[in-house]
């Protein structure tokens, strides 16, 4: 089962697997999204990327060409998240603000890892599986641990 709302914008050839829901965002060309895996409006993700299984894309990621993202990836768009505003409410759309994070070109971003908001990862960057980056990580670096730090590079 797919759930893909109507308002998604696709590419041509995405392959798009059982078990996702997809709304309010942009796929490009070529991309592959395995299953289990969910991504959110306003959402961008470019051409001839690979989405492994149980990712987590939420608005306010991009994330360019040719990017692969491991199984089971976390993005992350708020720094100090609440189920409630001020007045003890449900917290809405009105309550809070996205912060973008980026993934360049050609990144790779390894199974498991945490992104989380406001960070860019440059171009061919690699993330360890595993981590939690916390800060940009430059183009060709390779970045590791918790909290994710620059090993070597490419």
């Amino acid at each position: 089962m797919k759930k893909v709302a109507p308002d998604v914008k696709l590419g041509k050839e995405v392959v798009l697997n059982d078990f996702i829901n997809l709304y309010g965002c942009t796929i490009g060309d070529g991309t592959r999204i395995g299953p289990f895996v969910e991504v959110q409006k306003n959402a961008f993700i470019g051409k001839n990327c690979k989405i492994q299984s149980h990712t987590f894309i939420c608005e306010g990621v991009t994330i360019e060409d040719e990017v692969f993202v491991g199984h089971g990836v976390m993005f992350i768009n708020d720094k100090l998240p609440s189920a409630t505003n001020e007045s003890g409410g449900l917290q809405t759309d009105a309550d809070w603000e996205v912060i973008p994070t980026v993934v360049k070109k050609g990144a790779s971003i390894g199974s498991n890892a945490t992104l989380m908001c406001g960070i860019t990862i440059g171009e061919r960057a690699v993330v360890g599986a595993g981590s939690v980056v916390t800060s940009d990580v430059p183009a060709r670096a390779i970045a590791a641990g918790n909290p994710a730090k620059i090993i070597r590079n490419r």
